[in-house]
């Protein structure tokens, strides 16, 4: 098991409580959550129960019988833990959970049991009333029993937060351990592909991270004896490619509505600084109603995005931050059946281009890892890009990561991806002197700026290089 050390301690905590729990896991597609119980609780269940996808399958016939076919499978699941075959499918969920309750209560446990119901929000169909049955199952049975353990797992994130953790009805307050499964860090992914045999150092880990973040389940695919653009070419392009439509299974298997939010994201990935809702309704010809507001709140939380107050304003915009979907629209989308693509692409002048940017999503993502690296591990802190537009005494300027410390001081980091050492020429050494004065202007030298460089292999010592104060590297972001 590589990581989840914390996941593991909260649910040794949790289970061994004298009294009932209500576990709730959630996280990204693919993120492994599945994989953390079953490691967890060795596959030993008095109950497990995987619900079927109401979305990927497009037939109008599937989804007209889809309560039919989720009660069905839920009928299957009771007769594996012992349900008598002579007892019929139920009519509903309310008679299915009662089903389940009967069976658990024939087994007449001594000890400690467990129930897990794995993408429990697949369950709740139109229609149904799975939400109303499962309230009470959890209300009027599991939370009676001292020994109960119920466990739910959810890739639709935005379902378990507004259905289960922020319910206002019946499981208010009801959860005894909420858990969001994060993806791996760096660190995890080179211990990830060490103890699978990998050669890999850090500088490729860094490549994949960029395009398949931390993602447990792609990592798997990676083949020992292929490179790293092999590696991407089997993966991603061709006719049998393992990920070539996970794009689109990224968002079938976890919304009801995945095309329009699908469109969200590919206006997002025009602007790598993002959008603000007004822009994003306009590009996307949105009305002025609440619509746009609940798509934005579901790919908030399903951490396909990200919301942001850049320095200095007052507005809130929103960036693309999942790494897979930012790979597959510029990459991908357009080139699936050019098998050898990345072989090809990934030398060029336009990868490094992209290999820029891409590595300044890292940085984001490891911002604890970079506070580490520059001693302010505790400090409060609000992260942010920042563009400011040219004057005619000035020239305009992005800075990639501001650090705005509550210490009093403001960090500006530049992000710079290199095959070796980064080395200060004079043109850039004067930019970035530019960059510190006009921040200190800006803010009325309320605070002291700080010029930091986050890099791959370090800084060449030259006669320019001190214009960095601080100089953080790629190993400090495996930490």
């Amino acid at each position: 098991m590589i990581g989840r050390k914390r996941e593991f301690e909260l649910l040794q905590e949790a289970t061994e409580k004298p009294r009932a729990q209500f576990i709730t896991i959630y996280g990204r597609r693919r993120v492994g959550k599945t994989f953390l119980v079953n490691e967890f609780f060795h596959n030993r269940y008095a109950f497990k129960h995987t619900a079927i996808s109401p979305f990927e399958d497009k037939e109008k016939k599937f989804k007209r019988n889809i309560l039919k076919l989720q009660l069905q499978e839920f009928h299957y699941s009771l007769r594996n833990y012992g349900l008598s075959a002579d007892e019929p499918v139920p009519a509903d969920w309310f008679s299915a959970f009662h089903l389940l309750q009967s069976l658990l209560e024939s087994k007449n446990y001594s000890s400690n049991f467990v129930i897990f119901i794995d993408e429990l929000p697949w369950m709740d169909t139109p229609r149904s009333n799975f939400l109303s049955a499962f309230e009470h199952f959890v209300n009027d049975w599991v939370l009676a029993r001292k020994n109960a353990r119920l466990v739910v797992c959810g890739s639709a994130t935005s379902w378990i937060l507004d259905k289960v953790l922020n319910n206002q009805g019946g499981l208010y307050g009801r959860v005894t351990l909420p858990m969001y499964v994060e993806p791996f860090t760096l660190k995890e992914c080179r211990e990830f592909f060490r103890e699978g045999g990998y050669a890999m150092d850090e500088y490729d880990i860094v490549q994949t991270y960029m395009a398949f973040g931390g993602i447990p389940y792609y990592l798997d695919l990676f083949s020992r004896g292929l490179s790293v653009p092999q590696n991407f070419d089997a993966i991603l392009y061709g006719r049998k490619a393992p990920l070539r439509d996970e794009f689109d299974k990224l968002f079938s298997s976890q919304f009801a509505n995945p095309d329009e939010l699908q469109n969200i994201v590919t206006i997002l990935a025009g602007k790598r600084s993002g959008y603000t809702r007004d822009e994003i309704a306009s590009k996307g010809k949105y009305t002025s109603g609440g619509g746009l507001t609940r798509l934005l709140k579901a790919l908030t939380n399903s951490t396909l995005i990200t919301p942001y107050v850049p320095f200095g304003e007052d507005v809130t915009k929103y960036r693309l931050t999942d790494p897979f979907c930012v790979f597959y629209l510029k990459h991908v989308k357009d080139n699936k059946d050019a098998t050898t693509y990345w072989q090809s692409f990934f030398n060029s002048p336009a990868a490094f281009a992209w290999a820029g940017h891409a590595f300044e999503e890292v940085c984001f993502a490891h911002i604890r890892q970079v506070k580490s690296a520059l001693g302010i591990g505790d400090v409060i802190t609000r992260e942010s890009s920042w563009i400011v537009s040219g004057t005619e005494n000035a020239r305009g300027m992005q800075i990639d990561l501001v650090i705005d410390r509550d210490d009093r001081k403001i960090c500006l980091c530049e992000m710079k991806f290199r095959q070796g050492q980064y080395s200060v020429d004079h043109d850039y050494a004067t930019k970035i002197q530019e960059r510190i004065n006009r921040t200190m202007e800006i803010t009325k030298h309320e605070k002291p700026v700080i010029s930091v460089l986050i890099t791959t292999y370090g800084l060449i010592r030259n006669e320019y290089a001190g214009k960095f104060q601080k100089v953080i590297t790629m190993d400090d972001l495996f930490q």
